[in-house]
């Protein structure tokens, strides 16, 4: 009790001013802090082989470095291009918000037992039309203040008036998110039957817009779909409406799920030909039942190889074997994208901890790893 965090790095004076606003430190207080970070972070990485922030995490987790010391707190909201653009493999997670109060608590351990894991950030979904927003919100704090990972918080637009948009963008703001993915959001029967020519946010790139004019610094991801867009007639289309989600001011991509490698390879190539260089992720979600499969398929109508279909016909009927047999097919997606140069890959977690340690565990002597 009583106890008061060290000061980080040892830079002289930094104490002082710790619980002061950054506002109150000069240019010169800026520069210095920054070269000096940058020196001890070079010396610390070549000394000891592994990531400064990744050994603050396991500082973390022994309890000598607080959640709410302030200088803590400006690593963990880094915006994710800073991340991503880093010259090692990593993973990074999904999981979603409960639908009700009372799975808040069990939801919420799930995701902080996921986040033990150090992965490069951890995204928080938002239901169809809405109906979760401010569980995404307050999920996506407790990722960054409880377990210092970074948080990004999905928000969807779809039905939503100018009003409800800017009051979230807000919201956002004051709650220490930096990193945003923006999304139309599902449509759900009613929508789907609604008259949506008065909508103010008809597409993902309309909310794209509406974040980039706000005047809040965020960092703006968006989707991406190896296998086409459901709603364009053809993959030229889509790309060319991907490029204007990226020129309205989207800093990286995240892709829907997929089961082939090579159609992802395919569709890299195909963007990268368009002019589209931010940084993209592959989403890879890993098929432990046989009924996730039929959900799957209706969310993305993804291809299904044919040795992924032998694999369900004979493991589906076990729901222990089918697991391993999931994970392990979700491993070899990762493995095979990791040594065809992909940096970062995003896994579709269905917030099951266990899953998502056991692929982390998985591939563990290959994150981190120079690129």
């Amino acid at each position: 009790e009583g106890f008061e965090p060290p000061v980080p790095f040892g830079i002289t004076g930094f104490q002082d001013q710790r619980h002061k606003p950054l506002g109150h430190l000069s240019r010169t207080s800026f520069i210095i802090i920054g070269v000096c970070f940058f020196l001890v972070k070079t010396f610390f990485e070549c000394v000891h082989g592994i990531p400064l922030l990744d050994r603050l995490n396991s500082y973390r987790r022994n309890s000598i470095i607080t959640a709410t010391h302030p200088c803590i707190l400006e690593l963990i909201c880094m915006k994710l291009t800073s991340r991503l653009t880093e010259e090692r493999y990593s993973l990074s997670f999904e999981v979603f918000p409960p639908k009700t109060d009372s799975a808040f608590d069990s939801v919420r351990q799930a995701a902080l037992s996921i986040a033990e894991l150090s992965p490069s950030f951890v995204s928080v979904t938002y239901g169809a039309g809405g109906g979760t927003s401010r569980y995404t919100l307050a999920l996506a704090q407790a990722l960054q203040q409880q377990a210092q990972v970074p948080a990004i918080a999905h928000l969807t637009c779809v039905s939503s008036t100018k009003e409800t948009v800017r009051r979230q963008i807000a919201e956002l703001e004051r709650a220490g998110i930096e990193n945003v993915m923006a999304l139309r959001g599902d449509l759900t029967p009613e929508l789907q039957k609604a008259d949506r020519s008065s909508w103010p946010y008809r597409y993902a790139v309309d909310l794209i817009r509406e974040l980039r004019e706000s005047g809040a610094d965020f960092c703006i991801g968006g989707a991406c779909y190896p296998e086409v867009h459901p709603e364009s007639r053809n993959q030229k289309e889509d790309i060319r409406h991907l490029r204007e989600k990226v020129d309205a001011g989207c800093s990286f991509l995240t892709s829907q799920m997929f089961f082939d490698n090579n159609l992802f390879y395919s569709f890299l190539y195909k963007i990268r030909e368009a002019g589209i260089t931010v940084p993209v992720l592959p989403g890879i979600m890993p098929i432990t039942s046989a009924t996730q499969i039929e959900r799957a398929m209706k969310l993305s109508g993804s291809f299904m190889p044919q040795r992924f279909r032998i694999l369900v016909d004979r493991f589906g009927g076990s729901p222990e074997a089918m697991k391993q047999a999931g994970i392990a097919y979700a491993t070899d997606q990762i493995i095979d994208l990791f040594a065809n140069g992909i940096r970062n890959v995003h896994v579709y977690t269905m917030n099951k901890p266990d899953v998502a340690s056991a692929i982390h565990a998985n591939v563990s002597s290959i994150l981190g790893m120079p690129v």
